[in-house]
């Protein structure tokens, strides 16, 4: 007999069905599970005889073959592990599989049958919803299993419990969830007025946070470069429900899930300058997503920009134009979003104090162009925004004065994204300034021939690349929206140049 139950496998984001066939046949007693499966695929073996012996049961003196279709996929992650035993069970006739037949399974067996948390489950429970089928996983997972939108889920806290279910001795209740659910927003004790002076600096930020523009700070050390990046997401509006939905799934797959409801808010990545290039743009052993895709729809900060590995930099390329990153392997290739806000910080010079003739170094002004070569020209450019941070003066310290909060900024941020969102209106994903196309954007500039004659000076004063122009004309775009002005006027233009001057 041939028992089959439906779990799946997960390319990046993407849920692919797998079909988990069980068969007992005479023979020499044996376990064995094929179909490419990994290291922890391979010791599911152990922990479903572990769990059926906790039962009061015993594994059938028999060959068991159980095979993982598609064969040729590579099967990794121990969320196989419930749908194993359960096509065991109905080779065992404990079951009758055929009331699987429109179902979903994933879940780990620990070894007296319990079902912990386990990581994916947004995603299968969205692909079981298009499809009108049940989900079965763990009871720590219902909720999770809810907001992907599936209305037939069944959450286990053990083995023991789903066997009672399908049998019908004891059927398990569908769980009372708000699958629209979102996590509060957690007032995390910072906000823009904690910053003294760096009008500047918190100007561009405020355009970066309005157009979805990459921003590189450059300033001496306890300037407030860190300061005001970690106080950019209190400036940022929350997530759309495709956006939210989007991160969330990232969030599942790396199994790092808030325990309270789709992620809406922004998240703020801020990996240390001796991270390596797998924990950054992502990959490893089980392909799981990196800082970069964890910033989706966020920011991803870092600091000491020039103190990353070159490597880690320069792979920043293609997911800052593309806004995904794709892991390839032998067999596979997976893609995660990586729609993300680049921040970065850096020092003048190694040892930051260029320019100021009290404290500067010996090297001054050679060792600050060292230091910023470690940058190369085409990573530079991928920077709408280049904003120089002066140190404070005392006297702007001591000085009382009202400074504005974070819930002003947002609310004119909010107020140019609506803008922006109103014009784009086909695609929700795609209507921030900094990411829409570039024949989309020549079309909403409304510039007059005076203002193009300006901007044209402008970019052969530069010598601007053809991204560079571009760039140059996106933050002007969103600089006339935070202004409510239908066409991008000389100011404007005048304005996002003066972020594009590198002076080191």
């Amino acid at each position: 007999m041939v028992s089959k139950v439906r779990t799946v496998a997960f390319l990046g984001l993407r849920p692919m069905e797998i079909l988990v066939e069980a068969q007992a046949s005479p023979g020499v007693p044996s376990f064995s599970i094929v179909g490419l499966p990994d290291k922890s695929v391979g010791e599911a073996k152990e922990r479903i005889r572990a769990a059926f012996f906790h039962m009061g049961l015993g594994m059938p003196p028999k060959k068991i073959v159980v095979n993982m279709a598609p064969a040729d996929l590579p099967k990794g992650g121990s969320h196989y592990d419930l749908p194993i035993a359960l096509a065991i069970l109905g080779t065992m006739e404990i079951i009758d599989v055929s009331l699987l037949e429109n179902s979903v399974i994933i879940g780990e067996l620990g070894l007296d049958g319990l079902l912990p948390y386990i990581s994916g489950t947004l995603c299968a429970s969205m692909l079981a919803s298009e499809n009108n089928w049940s989900i079965i996983c763990p009871q720590k997972c219902e909720k999770e299993a809810a907001w992907g939108g599936n209305n037939s889920i069944i959450a286990a806290p053990d083995l023991a419990a789903i066997l009672s279910h399908i049998n019908g001795e004891s059927p398990i209740a569908a769980p009372v969830i708000d699958a629209n659910g979102f996590a509060k927003r957690k007032d995390i004790g910072i906000d823009m007025a904690d910053v003294y002076g760096q009008e500047l600096a918190k100007r561009a930020l405020e355009i970066a946070a309005s157009g979805g523009h990459n921003v590189l700070m450059i300033g001496p050390p306890g300037s407030g470069k860190s300061m005001m990046a970690e106080r950019m997401q209190t400036i940022l509006p929350n997530l759309t429900a495709k956006e939210a939905l989007e991160t969330t799934c990232v969030y599942s797959i790396a199994g790092n899930m808030p325990d309270n409801g789709l992620i809406y808010t922004p998240p703020y990545r801020s990996p240390h300058n001796s991270a390596s290039l797998v924990s950054i743009i992502g990959g490893g052993r089980d392909a799981k997503p990196g800082e970069i895709s964890l910033a989706n729809n966020g920011i991803l900060f870092l600091d000491e920009f020039p103190e990353f590995q070159k490597g880690t930099i320069e792979a920043l390329r293609q997911p800052l134009e593309n806004h995904n990153v794709t892991i390839s392997r032998a067999r596979e290739h997976i893609t995660y979003p990586a729609n993300i806000q680049l921040i970065a910080a850096m020092n003048p010079c190694k040892c930051g104090y260029c320019g100021n003739y009290q404290k500067q170094c010996s090297k001054a002004p050679k060792c600050a162009s060292e230091y910023r070569n470690r940058i190369s020209g085409p990573i530079l450019d991928r920077f709408d925004i280049v904003v120089y941070v002066n140190d404070i003066k005392v006297s702007e310290l001591l000085k009382e004065r009202k400074r504005e909060s974070s819930n002003d900024i947002k609310a004119r941020v909010e107020k140019a994204r609506n803008v922006q969102r109103s014009r784009i209106s086909d695609d929700d994903s795609v209507y921030l300034n900094a990411n829409i196309r570039s024949n989309v954007l020549e079309k909403i500039l409304y510039m007059s021939y005076e203002t193009r004659e300006f901007f044209k000076k402008a970019v052969n004063s530069l010598a601007l690349s053809a991204r560079g122009y571009h760039k140059v004309l996106r933050v002007s775009r969103t600089i006339a929206d935070m202004e409510q002005s239908g066409a991008v006027e000389k100011k404007h233009i005048a304005e996002a140049v003066q972020y594009r001057l590198l002076k080191i």
